[in-house]
């Protein structure tokens, strides 16, 4: 019997779809405006951008609760 997926696992991964689509999309539409990423270098931005889906799902697999098992035999 397939084990269900924890909360943990779904919630990480809408947020990371949420955040590469949605996020992203609005982020490489301002990234025209100067003002968000002016006080980085150049080469560093797309990196930087790209860290905010992750940090996204990072901290949306991190706050979701474990799914309860139950006690597992060995």
């Amino acid at each position: 019997m397939a084990a269900p997926v924890e909360k943990k696992v779904t919630a990480a991964t809408v947020a990371a779809y949420l955040g590469s689509t949605g996020l992203l999309a609005i982020l490489t539409a301002v990234q025209g405006d100067a003002g968000l990423v002016a006080p980085l270098p150049d080469p560093t931005e797309p990196f930087v951008l790209a860290l905010v889906p992750a940090a996204i799902t990072f901290v949306a697999g991190w706050a979701a609760r474990h799914t309860h098992r139950g006690p597992t035999s060995i």
